[in-house]
């Protein structure tokens, strides 16, 4: 069985999915935990994007900004005092980050060899 998809696609689901159940041992509640959760559900959408449209460069972007949003939610919601779910948010919002940007250089190669995405 081959697997489909580039690496860092597939590490920015891996972060989207410990982001979206971070909760679990974070000991998050109220307001920030249904951030990172959403925003968990939103990274592993565009990278599954990513993973079924190769070329598509708005999805890697989306994972950039995201993880960008993730790495400072600590600071926009206000809960840098509990250790563990800021250090979640930072370590994978890092991780969202790296895998948007080198998605993004890996899509432009596959855009100028394939040529544009049809729509």
């Amino acid at each position: 069985m081959e697997i489909k998809g580039r690496a860092a696609d597939w590490a920015a689901v891996a972060a989207g999915v410990l982001l979206s159940v971070s909760w679990i041992w974070d000991a998050m509640v109220g307001p920030p935990r249904a951030a990172m959760f959403i925003l968990g559900l939103l990274i592993i959408l565009s990278a599954t994007m990513s993973i079924t449209r190769p070329g598509l460069m708005a999805s890697e972007a989306f994972i950039f900004a995201l993880g960008a949003l993730v790495f400072v939610l600590p600071w926009l919601m206000e809960f840098t005092a509990n250790m563990a779910a800021a250090w979640t948010s930072w370590i994978l919002g890092l991780v969202a980050m790296v895998a948007g940007v080198v998605g993004s250089l890996q899509a432009s190669g596959t855009m100028h060899r394939r040529g544009p995405v049809p729509h």
